[in-house]
């Protein structure tokens, strides 16, 4: 698909895929600023709004002002899929699902009933939260980092798995040796007092009181000392890997606007739209002849 600005509904397309899903412009740069500071000030609006004091005094300034962030992102997401050629790939993204997430709560609040169910108002409101993921497209070591996860997950995975063996057989012998009097009154309550204690945390509210049960507690807290850090070194090595054979672009897919592609390829990895600015698309050449 060849990019060209040609008069009319294309050209106005492709002028605004580039100034909403590329940065290598200065209106770009801006358009991607001004929509980090508007997801910033409207997570903050909504911390506020949380604080009763301030609520009662700016409660109706909250709710326009969330309202105005509501429509913008509102906007800002309806024109995200007018540019893109398959947008419904976007909305099955990560950061699609993100977007509905950051407008839908808002949205729902007209249509959930009165006063019963100011329990899911609440909820709703918190969900606006999620708005700050979609900071993580605009860092490219955040992409970094997912990739060094998506690789460790399974050590890591078998690292917890090790860690609840461990702690389910402390937490067993606990419950054998110590009374219900000092807290241990299932496996299952001991088993939070040894991941506490297995993550130096100590809450203080079940404690061992018999000598055996202390040695046993120092036992698991050096073993949390020595443990504590495997997981770390895990995905450490992994984002060092990452970074080395780092051989990915951001270039955005102008069909489904993904921006995780190798930087030779030519054709998009989800819907397969043609990459090259540069060169016109074969596959249609091929169909011209």
């Amino acid at each position: 698909m060849t990019l060209d600005f040609k008069p009319g509904g294309a050209g106005l397309r492709t002028r605004v895929f580039q100034v909403i899903f590329e940065s290598d412009t200065p209106l770009a740069k801006g358009f991607d600023i001004a929509l980090i500071a508007a997801i910033l000030t409207s997570v903050l609006v909504v911390m506020l709004d949380s604080i009763q004091s301030l609520r009662a005094d700016y409660g109706t300034l909250f709710y326009w002002v969330e309202w105005g962030f509501t429509l913008a992102f509102t906007i800002e997401l309806a024109v995200r899929l007018y540019c893109l050629d398959k947008p419904l790939r976007y909305l099955r993204s990560f950061y699609g699902i993100v977007d509905v997430i950051a407008i839908l709560p808002t949205w729902l609040v007209l249509i959930v009933p009165g006063a019963q169910s100011l329990v899911v108002v609440r909820l709703l409101r918190v969900l606006r939260i999620f708005r700050v993921l979609r900071l993580m497209q605009f860092v490219g070591e955040a992409r970094l980092l997912l990739e060094a996860l998506r690789r460790s997950i399974r050590q890591i995975f078998l690292f917890f798995f090790g860690i609840f063996m461990l702690v389910t057989i402390f937490a067993s012998l606990m419950y054998l040796i110590e009374s219900a009097e000092a807290g241990f009154t299932s496996i299952p309550q001991s088993i939070y007092w040894a991941i506490v204690s297995l993550t130096t945390v100590g809450y203080g509210d079940i404690v061992p009181v018999t000598p055996i049960g202390q040695a046993i507690t120092v036992l698991l807290m050096l073993t949390g000392y020595s443990i504590i850090a495997v997981p770390t070194g895990v995905f450490s090595a992994q984002v060092i890997r990452a970074i080395r054979e780092d051989r990915y672009s951001d270039e955005a897919c102008p069909g489904c606007g993904h921006d995780r592609h190798e930087k030779r390829a030519k054709y998009c990895l989800k819907c397969g739209t043609w990459l090259d600015e540069e060169t016109p698309d074969p596959r249609l050449t091929e169909a011209e002849t």
